[in-house]
């Protein structure tokens, strides 16, 4: 009896480590990843809801963010955030100033330019089946942080079935906060030059500079 006992644990023992690399996952991933990859720069607008239900706190925003290749801006109603690729710059309309720092792919733990391709390094991914999101059959696609001392816990993907687009991903963080992102119009292979995504302050006059770097 004791050993039967200890085949059926094993065996689900196996099967659990096994789906922390789930191979349906990946094949989802990988798909999502190629697309995105082919697309030469692309612009976003999305709606972000933050929640903590522990504490009440229930906040929705919308903003848009425009990426190509390493390069990327976002834009929030409280901040805008610049990335050339070697620094960022984070401006903050209310307060009328904009901090300058070097960028360090290594600090940046969801750079919004990796976004698609992030679980190819330091996660493990399991398929936790299908599911309408915003009226879209999605696969619902669940990445741990191999860290555990990560900021984020969990990230779940949404995505799309039909285009392997990705309709929407939440963030778990450990202080029970809940960082969704819904993806709410896609544009891809717009033109963009690449001075779009360093911060001029010629056209920001009185904006007061902090040189971080």
């Amino acid at each position: 009896m004791k050993k039967l006992v200890f085949a059926i644990f094993g065996t689900f023992l196996i099967k659990s480590v096994a789906a922390q690399y789930d191979p349906k996952a990946l094949e989802v991933l990988d798909a999502m990843s190629k697309k995105y990859k082919s697309i030469s720069a692309f612009e976003a607008t999305l709606k972000s809801t933050l929640e903590n239900e522990s504490s009440g706190v229930k906040d929705d925003f919308k903003g848009k963010i425009t990426v190509k290749g390493e390069k990327y801006k976002l834009e929030l109603p409280e901040q805008h955030v610049y990335n050339n690729g070697t620094t960022v710059w984070t401006y903050l309309p209310e307060q009328k100033e904009v901090n300058i720092d070097n960028f360090d792919p290594k600090s940046e733990e969801l750079n919004p330019s990796k976004i698609f391709e992030m679980y190819k390094k330091g996660f493990k991914y399991l398929h936790m089946g299908e599911k309408n999101e915003a009226g879209v059959l999605c696969d619902e696609i669940d990445l741990v942080p191999e860290k555990r001392d990560a900021q984020y816990f969990k990230i779940k993907m949404m995505i799309s079935k039909k285009d392997n687009r990705v309709v929407s991903w939440t963030m778990f963080d450990r202080g029970g906060n809940r960082f969704k992102y819904t993806i709410n119009k896609f544009t891809p292979n717009i033109k963009v030059d690449d001075s779009f995504f360093a911060f001029d302050t010629k056209k920001f006059p009185g904006v007061e500079v902090n040189d971080l770097r």
